[in-house]
């Protein structure tokens, strides 16, 4: 690499001195060949720029007299004078072995510190130093114009202590002898990009940034990309990070095989290089502490107001820095809630685009069950809730990190309450519910349901959302007895269930109309069953006395006769709100026999009789 990149002023008038020193000696040598004399050898001064060009491309002492002869042509007007133009015919005259000097493959040309223009024979074409080889000469340094838009400065970036900064040491350390090309694992984007820009710093480089969607698909175009890109590497004295989307990793790759320069190669999975040495590194995402710190240094002093809100919101939302720094922006003042809403809405990006989001205002007072199973339903919010001290503060998570999710089993006859449930956990949480299409994700082709599942949870370990696995059945019944091919790769798919199950650190809910269809194997694994029994007549006449929203207007509706109708919470919902659509379109309030009509409907949409002791309900 050069030295002095950023020159100080007596730096920049040292370089320029020997440039003009330089020069003197070109001119000296252009009058001794016009007068028919020997001329002295070139020798550049030491501290001229032709000295450290000399070293970063490994320049013969006749290339180097070429770039000064080419240097004095754009710089001196009494050389300019003297030569009469530079052409390849001039320079033979005053360079032996000129031809192998303007070789394409030799430093010169292969480096484009020169370019031979017009179209006509060798000899006649005009020699001109590239621009940006000029103005390194004198000693200025700036990013060459034909990167600019491509290429992208990154300053140096100070890393708190912790797995960053650990990263950022491993970097510097990998490219302290031979200068590997760094395959640069893990999806959080931006601190890779900051452990890289305090590598480079601290060995005294620079760090470029190149998007891989910018490389240009035009072969020429790529080539000159190449050789701009590895040539500003050599004189700034800078590494790059090329950033790459997963399908764009192979292009990523591609490029990085052809420089020569320090190079980092930067996807969430990077492809092998065919250049060597290479060397694999992996940033994995922040674990709770990190984030924990990185929403102290982002919030500033409105951290300390949040108390032990900080340390749950850094547990729940498994953030990247950027997300982080998002949520605090969005945040605004240091309540509490509205910046636990921001951290949600970040979280949930990557989500969305995977699952449905419900989207409820229930809560524990529209859940009518029995007390033991709201017992239990009270002790997954206070898991869920506490999650992050007994995890972390506890020392579980020390011990061994697997395991310590909550997943549960909803297991009842339809409609009895159990997306409901899940609708209020998620409520009184202040979390998000997402319903997984079982359809969208179990495939006929043999590992592609593994891929969505590992695609799901993925997600979900960012917002740390709930999920709902509806209707469960079809994924998680029992697991077969192995006849054919199909039926193993069946277990498969269940086994890595349970595992991206156990691994899952939120709560994932199942519901299942039938628990004894489930595999008893598949049961221990699951930290929490509740059983949603039908509601007998006390509890279906409190669903009824609920079911209507304050602002409905009724008239001689009697919950406790209605509590007859032997069906489900769903249904008595089905009932009064097709009963409110009949009464709205005289309109009148909602009375008994609008009930009455509703209650037949969806008595026939079940092809359940309706019994003349449900009937009486309506005398």
């Amino acid at each position: 690499m050069m030295a002095g990149r950023t020159h100080t002023p007596e730096a920049l008038a040292l370089v320029r001195q020997g440039l003009d020193a330089a020069l003197q000696q070109i001119a000296a040598r252009l009058r001794a060949q016009a007068e028919g004399r020997e001329a002295a050898p070139f020798d550049p001064p030491e501290h001229s720029a032709l000295t450290g060009l000399a070293q970063v491309f490994g320049l013969t002492a006749a290339e180097v007299e070429l770039l000064a002869v080419a240097a004095g042509n754009e710089l001196d007007e009494g050389i300019g004078a003297l030569l009469g133009g530079l052409d390849v015919a001039s320079a033979e005259a005053l360079i032996p072995g000129i031809w192998d000097v303007l070789c394409p493959e030799a430093p010169l040309r292969r480096w484009r510190l020169i370019d031979l223009l017009g179209t006509g024979p060798l000899r006649t074409r005009a020699i001109r130093l590239d621009e940006r080889m000029v103005h390194a000469m004198l000693g200025t340094s700036y990013l060459d114009a034909r990167l600019e838009g491509l290429v992208h400065r990154h300053a140096r970036t100070d890393l708190t202590p912790g797995r960053m900064q650990d990263m950022a040491e491993a970097i510097a350390r990998t490219w302290g002898g031979t200068m590997p090309v760094i395959l640069f694992g893990g999806s959080d984007r931006l601190a890779k990009r900051d452990c890289a820009a305090a590598a480079a710093g601290r060995l005294g480089m620079r760090l470029f940034r190149l998007d891989a969607r910018d490389i240009p698909a035009d072969w020429t175009q790529r080539a000159a990309l190449i050789d701009l890109l590895d040539r500003e590497l050599a004189l700034s004295g800078a590494a790059v990070l090329i950033e790459a989307a997963p399908d764009a990793a192979a292009v990523a790759s591609a490029l990085a095989d052809r420089l020569t320069g320090p190079t980092l190669v930067s996807a969430p999975d990077p492809e092998v290089t065919e250049r060597a040495p290479r060397v694999r590194l992996d940033l994995g995402l922040p674990d709770a502490a990190d984030r924990l710190d990185q929403w102290r240094q982002a919030l500033g002093p409105k951290a300390g107001a949040l108390g032990d809100g900080l340390d749950r919101m850094a547990a729940q939302f498994a953030l990247d820095g950027a997300g982080i720094m998002a949520a605090a922006a969005q945040g605004g003042e240091d309540e509490a809630p509205a910046l636990w809403q921001a951290a949600r809405v970040q979280g949930r990006r990557a989500l969305d685009g995977l699952a449905e989001r419900l989207v409820s205002r229930a809560v524990w007072d529209d859940l009518l069950l029995p007390a033991d199973q709201m017992a239990v339903l009270r002790d997954l919010e206070g898991h869920l809730r506490d999650a992050w001290r007994v995890n972390r503060d506890w020392g579980w998570e020390a011990r061994n990190p697997r395991g310590l999710g909550a997943a549960a089993l909803f297991a009842g006859p339809s409609g009895t309450g159990k997306t409901l449930a899940a609708e209020v956990l998620a409520g009184a949480l202040d979390l998000d519910l997402y319903r997984i299409d079982l359809s969208q994700v179990v495939s006929k082709y043999i590992g592609e349901t593994e891929k969505n599942l590992s695609r799901i949870f993925a997600a979900a370990d960012t917002s740390g959302a709930i999920l709902l696995f509806d209707e469960a059945d079809a994924l998680f019944g029992k697991r077969s007895e192995v006849k054919d091919s199909h039926d193993r790769y069946a277990n498969v798919e269940v086994s890595y269930l349970l595992q991206k199950m156990e691994a899952y650190r939120g709560l994932a809910v199942l519901t299942s109309n039938q628990k004894s269809a489930l595999d008893t194997a598949f049961l221990r694994r699951l930290r929490y069953v509740v059983n949603f029994p039908f509601p007998d007549l006390e509890v279906r006449a409190g669903i009824w006395a609920r079911v209507f929203p304050a602002e409905t207007p009724l008239e001689g509706v009697q919950p406790e006769v209605l509590a007859r109708l032997n069906v489900s919470g769903g249904s008595i919902r089905s009932i009064a709100l097709n009963a409110a659509y009949l009464a709205a379109a005289v309109p009148e309030p909602v009375r008994m026999a609008h009930l009455q009509r509703a209650a037949r409907r969806e008595y026939a949409k079940l092809e359940k009789p309706f019994t003349a002791a449900e009937q009486g309900a309506f005398r």
